[in-house]
Order: structure tokens, then C-alpha cells, then sequence
């Protein structure tokens, strides 16, 4: 691939990465040669991946929305148990749904997690088969990055660029081609300081930010700015936030969220939780009223030692705050 480069729209994506802009009737090969190491180095490009971005680019600026597809359902069809064995059951999710998956470790959570992922296709070991809206999945929502369906959050999210919180949101908001990105990168931010237990402003580098207040700012992106319906999270309650926040983000903005968690509470929040032994499905539990009422008061008591984790991170004595916490 050696295109011209001569369509004034590609001038935003040279701004938007921090490269120059090419020569009048420049073709790519030419302006590859043209750049210097440091900006193929420290911006990670090869002629390839750059050729591929612009692709990308050239498809998101025609949908603008950036949506690669309307998302009305995701199945998982069985596959097999590690030994395998088959599994017993399809899965059938629907936007808006929060689906959590249990387990010990080791039992096969984070291989559902993938295969969801790449969209599988009896490709895995696990043998399973994903669909989208009854379908097989366009080979391009599996193997295209700007085109995948998917997003994920795991607990160990940290940053390497040089930008500041504000400028790396407003560069995600202009690549979405919204109206106004900072009033978007503005409610994305305070989405963000909402989960996270320390606040952090538009002018925090990247590189300072905590592990907790990393992994706030990119599920308030995933969740406001990022077109993809379908979000995973693994073990989100080491992540150092406000999990439940974070769940309602995603389910009023329609996601199908899976995650993969250790913690009852969390475990309780879902619509259903998939049990996993041995890289298989072994169970589906539908959430009861008596689960949500468990889930009610360990929300009481979570909140309880909320308040008793900040109070000694300011120095106070237990004792101080202690009757006030309903334990």
C-alpha cells in the first residue's frame, strides 16, 4: 500500500499523533522515509502499522458515530471443559446487562474472558463459538483494532505518555469527531474523579497518576467516549476504585459488561453469575431478591469500611469514627 496523501481530512491525524505534516502529493513510502527515528521510535510506528492507522482513520471519519456496529445481542455457544468434556449450555446477552464471572483461580475465567475478546470462533482451546446479533463476526471486528467490539480493563492499566490528563482526553474526543471534546474530555474527567479514591485534575501527567486513578480514567473513557458495546473487567476490586460507580456507568450507557471477580459484592451486583470449573460454564445462577438484599447490606458494610480506610489514611484513630459505622 503506497497512497497518496493528498486528502486535506489526513492533516487531523498527523496533528492528532504529533507527526509532521506531509508534502503536497507525498505518497506514503516517501513520507516514511522522510521521518526522522525519533518520531518512528517513540511513537511506536512501523510503515505498516502507520499505512494501518490510516485506514482506520479514513473509516472512522466516514462514521463519524464510530460505532462499528449496532450491537442487539452477543451469544457464546458451548464449548469444552479442559478435560473435554462439553459444556452443558449457550449464553445469550443483551446491552445492558452485567454478567459476572466466578471461580478460583486458575478455573478458566480469564480463557471466557478472551474468547470474548477476540470474538472466538472454535479457534481457542475452550472450543467455544461467539456471535454477534445471531451471526458469525465480521473477520474485521476480530483481527482490526479500531474495528473490534471489545474493550478491556484489568488491574494493571498505567501510562507511558508524556501528556496530561486533559489533552489526552480531548485528543480521544477529537478522534471521535465530537462537537465539542472538552466539554466531552470535561465529563469524562469528572466521571473519573468520582470513582477514584484520590482526586486528580486536567493538568495531572499521565505518568503521575496512581494505579486507582488509572484505572478511573480509562473506565470513564471506556465508558463515556468509547464506541465499544461490549466491556470486560478482571478482578476490578484490586483496581482502587469505586467499583459499583463504575458498573452503573457502563449499564446506563447500555454496554454488555462481563467481569471476572473474587468479591461477593461484586459477584452479587449482576443479573446472572457464570460459575467456571475447569475451563468450563458449570453453572448459571440467576440473581434471586435474597441475592440482592446480601448485596444491599455488604453495600452497607463496604461503605462502612470505606469510611474507616480514608479516616486512618488522614490519621485518625479507629475509635473516632467506629460508632458511626453500623458493623
Amino acid at each position: 500500500m503506497n497512497p497518496l496523501l493528498d486528502d486535506p481530512s489526513l492533516g487531523e491525524f498527523f496533528r492528532l499523533n504529533g507527526l509532521p505534516q506531509p508534502q503536497p502529493h507525498a505518497r506514503l513510502d516517501d513520507y516514511w522515509q522522510g521521518l526522522a527515528w525519533q518520531q518512528r521510535d517513540l511513537g511506536g510506528w512501523t510503515l505498516d502499522s502507520l499505512a494501518d492507522a490510516l485506514v482506520s482513520f479514513m473509516a472512522a471519519r466516514n462514521d463519524p458515530a464510530g460505532s462499528p456496529v449496532r450491537l442487539c445481542s452477543l451469544q457464546i455457544l458451548a464449548g469444552q471443559a479442559k478435560d473435554g468434556t462439553p459444556e452443558t449450555q449457550d449464553l445469550n446477552f443483551l446491552p445492558g446487562d452485567v454478567v459476572c464471572i466466578v471461580g478460583p483461580t486458575g478455573s478458566g475465567k480469564s480463557r471466557l474472558l478472551a474468547d470474548i475478546e477476540c470474538l472466538a470462533q472454535g479457534d481457542t482451546p475452550s472450543r467455544r463459538r461467539v456471535l454477534v446479533n445471531g451471526l458469525e463476526p465480521d473477520p474485521e471486528w476480530r483481527f482490526s483494532s479500531e474495528a473490534r467490539l471489545v474493550a478491556q480493563i484489568t488491574q494493571n492499566m498505567n501510562f507511558v505518555m508524556d501528556l496530561c490528563v486533559g489533552d489526552f482526553l480531548c485528543l480521544h474526543a477529537e478522534s471521535r469527531r465530537l462537537d465539542d471534546p472538552r466539554a466531552a474530555a470535561d465529563r469524562v474527567l469528572a466521571a473519573a474523579v468520582d470513582m477514584a479514591g484520590e482526586p486528580f485534575a486536567a493538568g495531572t501527567p499521565l505518568t503521575q497518576l496512581s494505579g486507582g486513578q488509572s484505572r478511573a480514567l480509562m473506565i470513564a473513557d471506556a465508558a463515556l467516549l468509547s464506541p465499544k458495546p461490549i466491556v470486560l473487567i478482571d478482578e476490578i476490586e484490586n483496581a482502587g476504585v469505586d467499583r459499583n460507580r463504575a458498573l452503573r456507568l457502563f449499564v446506563e450507557k447500555g454496554k454488555i459488561v462481563l467481569l471476572s471477580t473474587h468479591d461477593p459484592l461484586l459477584a452479587l451486583s449482576g443479573s446472572r453469575r457464570l460459575v467456571i470449573r475447569n475451563g468450563a460454564i458449570a453453572k448459571v445462577v440467576e440473581a434471586s431478591p435474597e441475592d440482592r438484599r446480601y448485596a444491599e447490606e455488604l453495600a452497607r458494610l463496604d461503605r462502612g469500611m470505606a469510611t474507616l480506610r480514608e479516616a486512618i489514611r488522614r490519621g485518625q484513630a479507629p475509635a473516632e469514627v467506629w460508632p458511626g459505622l453500623g458493623f
